[in-house]
């Protein structure tokens, strides 16, 4: 886009460039809010679910139970 020579073109360049890390990072993982939002909300119904339990640690292992995630 430099070496081209047009100049709207290069404008444009040259405001992407602060945001260059955020764009490359949103491409290489696909995570959307919709997801996390989804996240949120499933640990705010157990919070829900759970209140009046005085055991944190059970609270946040009904929480791992819920994501499993990878195997360690």
């Amino acid at each position: 886009v430099q070496e081209s020579g047009i100049k709207p073109l290069k404008e444009f360049a040259r405001q992407l460039r602060p945001y260059l890390h955020g764009i490359i990072a949103s491409a290489s993982y696909p995570l959307n809010t919709c997801t996390l939002e989804g996240i949120n909300n499933k640990i705010k119904l157990i919070k829900r679910m759970g209140y009046g339990y005085r055991d944190t640690d059970y609270f946040f292992l009904k929480i791992k139970a819920a994501f499993p995630g990878k195997p360690r």
